[in-house]
C-alpha cells in the first residue's frame, strides 16, 4: 500500500464523508470512493460503514487508521 492510499482513508475518517474528504483532497467524490472500494476489497473487509448519517469506521477500519496514523506520523 502507498502513502497516498493510507492518506486517503486518513482524511475520510476525519472528514467523516467522501464528498468533504474528496474536496480537501482536490478528487472527485466518485473517484474517491472507487479508490476506497479497491482498498477495501484488497484487505477482504469494509473499512466504513455507508449510511444515510454520513461514515462510520468499522471495527476494522479503526484498526487500519490507527496503523496508518502510527506508520504515517513522524518518529
Amino acid at each position: 500500500m502507498d502513502s497516498r492510499e493510507l492518506q486517503y482513508v486518513i482524511v475520510i475518517s476525519e472528514k467523516g464523508s467522501f464528498s468533504e474528504a474528496a474536496k480537501y483532497l482536490s478528487v472527485s467524490q466518485p473517484a474517491l470512493s472507487q479508490y476506497v472500494r479497491r482498498v477495501e476489497d484488497r484487505l477482504g473487509c469494509a473499512l466504513f460503514l455507508r449510511g444515510s448519517q454520513g461514515l462510520k469506521l468499522t471495527p476494522a477500519g479503526v484498526t487500519f487508521v490507527t496503523n496508518c496514523l502510527l506508520y504515517t506520523s513522524p518518529s
